[in-house]
């Protein structure tokens, strides 16, 4: 069984045992989080599609960890005009491990 879920703006295909890195959540660590967003739920060949959202689907997911991304280095430069702009950024992130599909 399988889900497809929103969070953090993007839609994860998700399925239970699963580990994955989403948009940081305010959680603790070990804390359980219900993900209700659910798009689409499937097992098999069957599929069940929300307008927008599956009724009565959840995600249960365990947070395993908190923490950020690797740095994204940003360089930007105008040749001949004597400019060189140097930026970096770190996004924070929240690791969980889908426990159950409910839908």
């Amino acid at each position: 069984m399988y889900a497809v879920i929103k969070t953090g703006g993007k839609q994860y295909k998700v399925a239970a045992g699963e580990k994955l890195k989403v948009e940081q959540i305010p959680a603790d660590i070990g804390s359980e989080i219900t993900l209700d967003q659910v798009l689409a739920v499937g097992a098999g060949e069957t599929i069940k599609f929300g307008s927008p959202l599956v009724q009565g689907a959840k995600v249960l997911a365990t947070v395993v960890a908190q923490g950020r991304h690797d740095k994204v280095k940003i360089f930007k430069m105008r040749r001949r005009k004597h400019y060189q702009k140097r930026q970096g950024h770190r996004q924070n992130y929240t690791e969980l491990q889908i426990v159950s599909i409910n839908g």
